[in-house]
This record gives structure tokens, sequence and C-alpha cells, in this order.
């Protein structure tokens, strides 16, 4: 129905005749000539109506309005001497029209589709219709081009693409399932997987040596801007393989997919390991464009004479004092600000939030008095102050200390607004704990089926390391993964310090259990979350906007209003009956 997309016809096709289609983006009607701003996935194109030309494309023309969807056919001429547009690609062109169909009509917009200050609500309600503005169409060809390239680049080094299942079994770890109950069999239920990877491993054990796959998973879990419950990742496993043949494989395709979608990007990424990570940043996604370290003050706190801060530097193991250098903060932020960080701190569970400000005549501040000269020199020491900079210091158990510190660090970069928008810094968090408790609880801290590093003279579940590594861009979690468990005895005993008992170990898993004892090969892999590659890549603050038909923050659509009630026939056949809920009596 045309012959060029809209910004296909550049000043090459001057003299020709061509027809166009697309929705109008504008109209604009100056004393009986008409011009139209035609929009089609390519970008804009000018249309002329001019009676001299002909009246009865102007006649149609004059009964357009925005959104109507159009096919136009004109001579492409050369925009009058002054009359041309720089910002766009076809600026020094338009076509006169000779013959001009509306295709279909529009009602009027419930929103200007290039407006960015809508209420998402209303953008979500009618997404079809935001995702015609070109950013969006923008992102989705860009959110296209990486997933060929993955597809590409993981073929090449010789990876087999394989479906796994979507209806499969729950398992006890990791967030919450999706159910879908069953009608064949009444009264029980299927898991949406939360990604494939007990599939994956089995792949492994069955021979096929390097699997991916594109996949969807789904979480029942609350949301954040860069959480959704039904998502993307890019999955691999290969077999035989050590931490450094898993990493090399993730940076080859990292770097193809960013080079293909015009970033520059180094072949190797640093390395840290999570303890550093966790001292020097507070946080296992530390975001290294920001230069602001955590320095360990403790030694220098043990010796004040503040009850508080002794007390807690009594007990080196659980207990953190770290310091946060703020470059030259005593001239950007007001005494009144710098008390008012600590009802940010208080957020996340911190006790309070003292700080020193670098004077001229050395620190000065409500703490100094606890401390001697000669400890106050080794603070200016430890955290290499200069005049006009202040310290914060942060103190109290260590996974808290650790958290509100790290948040405070973003705070404070983003306060004084010196994180540059264009780095892109890539790490490697390697070595993490095996295990965390909570509650008295052990859990994995990444999954269960992860290979420790060694499970001998246990004295402390929390220091058992793990041979597993996540990848941080900018202080987000692309993905992450691991070497797995290969061996049925290591696996069960993995589940035994996690008190999962040997019964629940064989309802849950009993299908891994087995497959582990027929000549399981050594194997690990990876995930990395498409959405948030592409939320990345776009420089977009919201996972919802790469996702062509996201959810709220409360897990609804919008668009279709799921989810939605049944009715009762349907339940019937699925052997279910709603219990009334508080609200319902």
């Amino acid at each position: 129905m045309r012959t060029h997309y809209c910004t296909d016809v550049t000043e090459a096709k001057i003299g020709e005749t061509v027809t166009v289609a697309g929705w109008v983006n504008s109209r604009r009607d100056h004393g009986g000539i008409i011009f139209i701003d035609l929009r089609d996935k390519s970008g804009l194109v000018q249309l002329v109506a001019d009676p001299s030309d002909s009246k009865d494309a102007l006649a149609i023309a004059e009964t357009v309005r925005d959104e109507y969807v159009l096919i136009a056919t004109g001579l492409v001429r050369a925009r009058g001497e002054g009359l041309e547009n720089p910002n766009l690609k076809t600026g020094k062109i338009e076509i006169v029209l000779k013959d001009l169909i509306i295709e279909n009509k529009s009602k009027p917009m419930p929103f200007d589709i290039n407006d960015e200050k809508v209420n998402d609500e209303i953008k979500l309600r009618n997404r079809f219709l935001e995702l015609r503005s070109t950013k969006s169409f923008n992102i989705f060809q860009l959110r296209s081009k990486a997933a060929i390239q993955v597809r590409n680049t993981l073929d090449e080094l010789g990876f087999l693409d394989v479906e796994t299942p979507i209806l499969t079994k729950s398992t006890p770890e990791g967030a919450r399932d999706y159910l879908v109950p069953s009608r064949v069999h009444p009264g029980e239920f299927y898991a949406l997987p939360q990604s494939p990877q007990l599939f994956k491993q089995l792949l492994m054990v069955a021979g096929f040596d390097k699997y991916f796959q594109i996949a969807k998973c789904f979480r029942d879990e609350d949301l954040r801007a860069d959480r959704q419950p039904e998502f993307t990742q890019i999955d691999v496993e290969m077999s035989f393989c050590t931490q450094d043949d898993v990493i090399a494989v993730a940076e080859r395709l990292i770097y193809d997919v960013f080079t293909k979608c015009g970033k520059t990007v180094p072949t190797t990424f640093r390395r840290m390991k999570y303890s550093e990570a966790m001292e020097t940043y507070g946080s296992d996604k530390p975001d290294l464009r920001i230069d602001m370290p955590l320095v360990d003050v403790i030694d220098i706190f043990a010796n004040s004479t503040n009850e508080i801060f002794a007390d807690i530097a009594k007990d080196k193991k659980n207990n953190r004092i770290k310091a946060l250098k703020c470059k030259n903060g005593d001239n950007i932020f007001s005494k009144r600000q710098m008390k008012g960080f600590e009802d940010y701190v208080r957020k996340f569970g911190a006790k309070g939030l003292g700080y020193f400000q670098m004077k001229e005549d050395g620190l000065k501040g409500p703490l100094t008095k606890f401390f001697s000269e000669s400890d106050l020199e080794e603070i200016v020491k430890a955290t290499q102050l200069e005049v006009g900079d202040v310290v914060f210091f942060g103190a109290g158990a260590k996974k808290v200390v650790w958290d509100y510190m790290g948040r405070f660090r973003l705070f404070l970069a983003n306060e004084m607004n010196i994180v540059p928008a264009d780095a892109l810094e890539f790490l490697w968090v390697v070595d993490f704990p095996m295990f965390e408790v909570e509650d008295g609880r052990t859990k994995a801290l990444h999954h269960p089926f992860t290979m420790p590093k060694s499970l001998d003279n246990i004295e402390d579940l929390e220091d058992i390391e793990s041979i597993a590594y996540d990848i941080v861009l900018n202080g987000t979690e692309l993905g992450g993964g691991s070497i797995r468990i290969h061996k049925e005895e290591i696996q069960s005993k993995v589940f035994e310090l996690m008190g999962i008992s040997k019964e629940e170990a064989r309802e849950k898993f009993g299908f891994l259990l087995d497959a582990l004892q027929y000549g399981a090969p050594s194997h690990g892999g990876f995930a990395m979350g498409l959405d948030r590659m592409i939320m990345l890549l776009a420089g977009t603050d919201s996972i919802r906007d790469v996702i062509a038909f996201p959810k709220t923050q409360k897990a609804q659509c919008l668009l279709t209003q799921a989810p939605s009630s049944v009715d009762e026939e349907q339940l019937k056949e699925l052997s279910i009956r709603l219990r009334k809920t508080v609200t319902d009596i």
C-alpha cells in the first residue's frame, strides 16, 4: 500500500512520486494550504495539500484530524528557502499531495502521545496509544536488536536454544509462586516458573552441554521500578566449566549486545569479592560511577569517650562503624540539611547519623568532644579529608549499617548531582556467602543449588562462601549465576543445613536428587534480566517502559483489567470454592 516509509523520503527522492502511510501527528491550516506531519514507525514527513496541485486532496485534508490513518501519494520537492526543519530527518523535503485516502478515523485522543508528563494510569489504560510514540518504538526496536544479537552470539558459541515448561512444580525457595489450578487433578496446582533453574540443570545431566533460552519468568513479589510480576531473562547453562568459563561467555554476550546497540564497553570487567563490596560500598550491587567509598573507623571509635560508640566497637565481628566522606560538602549543604539527613537514614534502621566538618583549623562538630586530638587526626587521615569536606558516620549492627550507609551514599551522590549519566561501569561481584540466617532460619543467599566452596569445618553458616557471581551495571544487578551442585550427597547436605528434612527434600526435589545420581557433569551458568538490560540501554528509569504491556506496582494490567473475577462455572470445573475475606463480610 506504500512505496516508502516516511523517513526513506529524502532529498534523493526529489522529483519522484511516492506513497506513504501512517498516522497524523499534527495538522496546520495556513489559509487554504494545509500541512500534515505524517508519522510511521520510522519518523515524520511533511505532507502539503495545495489546491493548485489537487483540490480533491485539499478537500480531504480539511477533514483530517490528529491520529487519523492516511495513505498519501504525492510529488517529493525541496522545502522553500528558510523553511527547512533541522530537527527532522526529512526536514529538507515535503510531499505535495496528489491523492489522499483516509484509511481510518480516530476519536479525540485521551492524551498527547508525546507528552511524558501524562498520568501513568491514563497511559497504561491506553498503552496501545502510548506505544505509538517515536520514543516507545525506538525502545522496542532496541529490544528486538538486542534479543536477536543474544541469539546470534550464543548460537555462534555453540549453545542450543531449548524451551522449558511454563507449567511446573511449586518449590519452597525464592519468591512466592504464581499458582495455576489443575482441572484434571482436582485440588492440585501447577506453578509458573520463577526461573528455568532446575530444568536447565537437568538438560546438563541429559548431555546437552550448552543450553540457552530467552525465558519468561514469574514471581509474585512486591514490585519496584525495576521489577514486574512477569519478566524476561536470558538463561544460560553449560557443562564441564569453571566460574571463569561462565564469566567469559557472559562478558562476550554483553559486549556483543551493547556494541550492537551502539554502546562502547570493555571486553572484560572488574571483579570484586562480596565482602569487599559490602564493606566498601554497603551494597552487593555497588554503583562504581560514584567515587565515595565507605571507610572503616571502628578501631578509632573504640577509643571514644562516648559509651554508645565504645560499646558498638567492642564487637567487631557483628558491628560496624563506617565513615562516608562528602567532598566539598561543607560548601554544598547547610547544617540544617546535614541534620536532616538523619531522618533519611532512620527510615532504613539507623539509630542516628553523626558528622564532622573539615575546617581550616581542623575537625568541627558535636562529636569532636568525644575524641582526643590524635584520634581526630586519625579520622582525617583515614578518610583523606580536605578543607570544605564533610564526613558522616554510621554505627551499629553490620548488616543495618551496610544497608543504610550504602543507600545514603547513593542519596548524597544524587543530591550533589555527581553521577555521570553516560558512564557504563560493569562489575562482577563474586564469592557470595552460601547462606544467610534471618530470624533463626537458614536460607540460601542465591539458591540452594549453588556449589559451596567447602562444607568442611563449619562453625558459622554465614562464613561459608559459594561459587556464585553477579553482574552489576551502574548499581543495577543485570543478573547472576553460579557453579551448580552436581553431586547428590552435597545437595542433600545443603538441604540439611537449611533445615529441609529428607522427606521434604524428596517431595520437592526428588526428581533432581535422582538425576544427580546418574552421572551428572559439573556445570554452571547465569541468567540476565533482558528487561533491565534494555532499561539501561535505553536510559529510562522504569522497567515498564521496555515491556510492551506492563503491570502496575499492584500487579494489575489496567489495559485488560487483569486480574479479574471468573464465573462460577469455571471455578466449579477447577474444584475451587472462594472463601469470603474479612472485607466481604
